[in-house]
């Protein structure tokens, strides 16, 4: 699944036979755009359309796997015979799960976790960290404005929070999928619009797919190359076919894709940075932009789907103000003087002594807890294996035994966090204190030496020190590791036995929360003379430092979800270990990684997901990739009374979207 987290369709043609009537329709789809950027795009499918509809008959714009923005091709090869558009009176499916049915049938009134009767309203505040140069989050280039996605831009379908990955109809009305899953129609609601009233159709989807495969983030291009075919079967249903793929996750992949206006977008200015506001489908759109500090989306009034059962008690605020905070302390200081409204809070040291202002006291403010049933995700300081200094698991290991966890929560964090050990801590996918079941030990039968043994059994835990902070047995631990690498005591100083480098690192950061944990950690790896060092940098360069992979160490947290797909590719695969951009930062080229993704996109059951989710689990915990940090037992958010929410909470904890202002305030 693709944490939520967020070319134009006339390169390539080619035509299916059909009756002659159909081929006005057709041409019907492929209007003559206004003088822009399109016109380049737009004239060479127009007269393929026309050449190929009198030669052929078409009865629908087929874009093939491959082709490239801005050349049109002709291709009169049959298809395979695959689902077309829905008849009267058989509607498709509302909605698609990963694995089993969707939870709530056809018609219901709402999710769980809104309240329908919500009152609309008002606006919110949110304060953020950090900065953003770009309104643009489907591409590298830039800090983007998550928000675009969602509030702005809409996906065909949308997520359910209560179930692990449930699709529902938003843009899309329909979804139909093959048992195989070798193919997935969409059927466009009739109501579906932009925001300047033009009707969403199936070329927007095509010209979407095509434009995102081509010149979007890498994640994007990883799963959407591999769509064989993307065909129009009309103006409202399109079809995705997977043949080869073996991938049963592209369905919903491609039902989460965000559908962009193909008349309102220059394909060939896509990749570069902007502040432009973009034209979306969604709720809100941008109606003023302060670069790097604030962007304001108001209410769409004419919004196609504010009445639709996915959307009820939603998008509650007729006002978004999202405001962007340099420093952690200025932004925690905004938040105590009401300049915003939500503060979403992980420091414990704060949690515990920072709320003792008139406000709070007076009950104006309140903190509370909200439960969550997702992944605890992995917080950690990643080594860059392409570094090296970090090539070696016996370095990698000793590092990870040298990070004294008990006394830094004792002194830095109130004794608030516990200790992460898996990157699904907190779920049933994660490993830790399981040993491995039959399904997982078949899985990894060809790669004897991918798991160690303790981590194979559940009885692999992270290191405990005495919480002294100069715990000797932990240094003898790592320095007898150090010194079966090969590295030796000069003076004070490890270096290399063969080169007399000294084994020395950057931790590179970007806030005062992770320096102050760096420092801690820096404390005690001098103690066993390794020679690192710290530097602070800025929002921007520390991104862009990240999406290169121009670093030695950094911190970084992987979210993760309840059913784990595509997205894990694009955080451990071999071939996102050479793509800037992916979040495969630590650099891992596994093939036992590779085949336990494989397994878990191929599995056709929760319990066969679930085998393969852990049996990755085992082989990233047995790599010693990541320094793991820490995890909260819950979300921490502070509010201004002010703002309301349900009373009941979703699967993934706490959702600003569900909230509102309270009447009269």
């Amino acid at each position: 699944m693709v944490p939520d987290g967020r070319g134009s369709p006339s390169s390539g043609t080619r035509y299916r036979s059909a009756p002659a009537p159909r081929q006005r329709a057709v041409l019907a789809l492929c209007p003559a755009p206004p003088e822009s950027g399109f016109s380049r795009v737009r004239r060479p499918l127009r007269s393929a359309l026309s050449r190929r509809a009198v030669l052929a008959g078409a009865a629908a714009l087929v874009v093939p796997r491959g082709t490239g923005a801005g050349a049109a091709a002709a291709d009169t090869t049959a298809a395979s015979p695959l689902p077309g558009p829905p008849s009267p009176g058989h509607p498709p499916p509302h909605a698609i799960a990963m694995h089993g049915e969707p939870a709530l049938p056809p018609g219901f009134a709402a999710f769980r976790y809104v309240d329908p009767a919500a009152p609309r309203g008002g606006q919110l505040t949110q304060g953020l960290l950090g900065t953003f140069d770009s309104l643009n989050p489907f591409v590298v280039r830039g800090i983007a404005v998550s928000a675009i996605r969602g509030y702005v831009i809409e996906s065909l379908l949308t997520r359910s929070y209560d179930e692990p990955f449930t699709l529902y109809g938003l843009l899309a009305s329909g979804v139909e999928t093959d048992p195989a899953r070798t193919v997935v129609t969409f059927t466009i609601d009739p109501d579906a619009a932009f925001a300047d009233g033009r009707p969403v159709t199936a070329e927007d989807v095509l010209f979407s797919w095509q434009l995102l495969r081509d010149r979007g983030r890498p994640n994007f291009r990883t799963y959407y190359t591999k769509v064989a075919e993307a065909t129009a079967l009309d103006p409202r249903t399109v079809r995705f076919d997977f043949a080869g793929s073996q991938d049963r996750e592209l369905p919903l992949i491609l039902g989460l894709m965000p559908v962009l206006p193909r008349h309102a977008v220059d394909p060939e200015r896509f990749e570069e940075t902007t502040l432009t506001p973009p034209l979306g489908s969604g709720p809100y759109r941008v109606e003023t932009v302060d670069a790097g500090r604030s962007v304001t989306l108001v209410r769409n009034p004419r919004y196609w789907g504010r009445d639709r059962p996915v959307n009820r008690g939603l998008w509650n605020f007729d006002t978004i103000r999202l405001d962007w905070y340099r420093d952690d302390n200025a932004w925690f200081e905004a938040f105590r003087k009401g300049l915003y409204d939500v503060h979403a809070e992980t420091d414990p040291g704060r949690w515990e002594t920072a709320y003792d202002f008139p406000a709070a006291r007076d009950g104006r403010v309140v903190r509370e807890e909200f439960p969550t049933g997702l992944p605890r995700g992995m917080a950690a300081f990643v080594f860059n294996t392409r570094r090296p200094v970090f090539a070696d698991i016996r370095v990698r290991e000793a590092i990870v035994r040298l990070f004294d966890f008990e006394w830094i929560n004792r002194n830095l964090f109130f004794g608030r966090y516990r200790r992460t050990a898996s990157f699904f801590e907190g779920s049933e996918l994660s490993c830790r204190g399981r040993p491995a079941d039959a399904a997982e030990r078949a899985l990894l039968a060809p790669f004897p030496d991918a798991v160690r043994a303790d981590v194979m059994n559940g009885t692999f835990a992270p290191p405990v020190s005495d919480g002294s902070g100069r715990d000797r047995a932990a240094l003898k631990a790592a320095l007898a590791l150090l010194e079966d690498a090969g590295w030796v005591f000069e003076g004070q100083t490890l270096r290399h036995g063969r080169t007399g480098a000294p084994l020395a690192f950057e931790i590179l950061v970007t806030s005062k929360d992770h320096e102050r944990l760096a420092l801690a950690f820096v404390r005690t790896l001098r103690a066993a003379g390794v020679v690192p060092s710290i530097r602070v940098v800025d929002a921007v360069q520390f991104e862009q430092r990240r999406i290169q992979f121009d670093f030695d160490m950094i911190p970084n947290r992987w979210e993760q979800s309840l059913s784990p797909g595509n997205e894990q590719a694009f955080y451990w695969g071999s071939a996102a270990a050479d793509t800037p951009g992916s979040r495969n930062y630590m650099g891992v080229r596994s093939p036992a990684i590779n085949a336990m993704i494989a397994a878990l996109l191929a599995a056709t059951s929760r319990e066969a997901l679930v085998a393969a989710v852990r049996a990755l689990d085992r082989v990233l915990v047995s790599g010693h990739y990541v320094v793991p940090l820490h995890h909260l037992p819950a979300q921490w958010v502070a509010r201004w009374t002010t703002m309301e929410h349900p009373a009941a909470t979703s699967l993934y904890g706490w959702l600003p979207e569900t909230w509102w202002r309270a009447p009269g305030r």
